[in-house]
């Protein structure tokens, strides 16, 4: 592009998280890159909205498990359309709900190769160049889309849980590295529902409605809102970097605390906090 705005290049860039991120580093000055798996159609939908609203985006079709296929995008938009200064890795890593019993190797990987092992890849083809930019004072960012299973292992998510404390840790060994180099790496925990239709929406189908008005009011998460923490993270200064963030809604509990030993909170009022209005 002749201007060569700073980009924001975004891994799982659905209408929800991804979709909303991009949008508002697109209206505060970056060209947004959106990368998702498939749906060109959505893809374009999401293009055209930027467009509208005063911002340059551009998309493309990736398969983030695929060898190279992260490494070859890096490569291409910093030759071709500008500076990465800041990235979202928002992919999922959710295989389902499955006993151990009826996890094919191949299975369990692939939730491996898209929760962490696609962050790695991200961070080794992109922070070279990030940290050649942070001599001169633009330092980078990286934030990675994170998940209560990086916390806490439940039954049925050996794959899921396994990937994601993985990529919780991942963070943490890259903060240490690259954080003294001009590399800001944050881990948001999206501790609750999102309403995001590619996600959830797929997950629920017809009662996605239905669930959300269970929720109450404000009681699902709001992706623009999310968008707008992914925000204020990436321009934080130096001096204080933000590396961890947990995001619920305010009607729920904490990972920690959900899940109460009946005896103790027998009133309603215990670790789990109150249970009524």
């Amino acid at each position: 592009m002749p201007d060569r705005k700073p980009v924001f290049l975004v891994i799982g860039a659905g209408a929800g998280i991804g979709g909303h991120a991009a949008m508002r580093f697109a209206a505060g000055g970056y060209h947004a890159v959106l990368a998702r798996r498939s749906d060109e159609e959505s893809l374009g939908r999401l293009i055209d909205r930027i467009e509208a609203d005063g911002g340059s985006a551009t998309g493309t079709l990736l398969n983030a498990a695929e060898d190279g296929s992260i490494e070859e995008l890096v490569e291409r938009v910093e030759r071709d359309i500008g500076p990465i200064e800041a990235a979202l890795y928002n992919l999922g890593a959710q295989i389902g709900n499955r006993k151990l019993h009826d996890t094919p190797h191949r299975t369990f990987e692939l939730g491996w190769r898209l929760g962490c092992f696609g962050v790695y890849r991200l961070a080794h083809a992109m922070f070279p160049a990030m940290v050649e930019r942070a001599k001169s004072g633009n330092h980078g960012t990286l934030l990675v889309t994170s998940a209560t299973s990086a916390v806490r292992g439940n039954a049925g998510q050996h794959s899921h849980a396994a990937a994601m404390g993985g990529r919780r840790m991942l963070c943490q060994t890259l903060n240490a590295e690259f954080g003294p180099q001009g590399i800001h790496v944050a881990h948001i925990l999206v501790d609750g529902a999102v309403d995001a239709p590619d996600t959830l929406g797929k997950l629920l189908g017809d009662k996605f409605e239905a669930f959300k008005a269970a929720k109450g009011e404000q009681g699902v998460i709001d992706p623009a809102e999310i968008a707008e923490t992914y925000w204020h993270l990436a321009q934080q200064p130096r001096n204080c970097w933000t590396h961890e963030v947990d995001i619920r809604p305010w009607t729920d509990v904490a990972w920690w605390n959900d899940n109460p030993n009946p005896e103790i909170d027998a009133s309603g009022k215990g670790f789990a906090g109150p249970k009524g209005g």
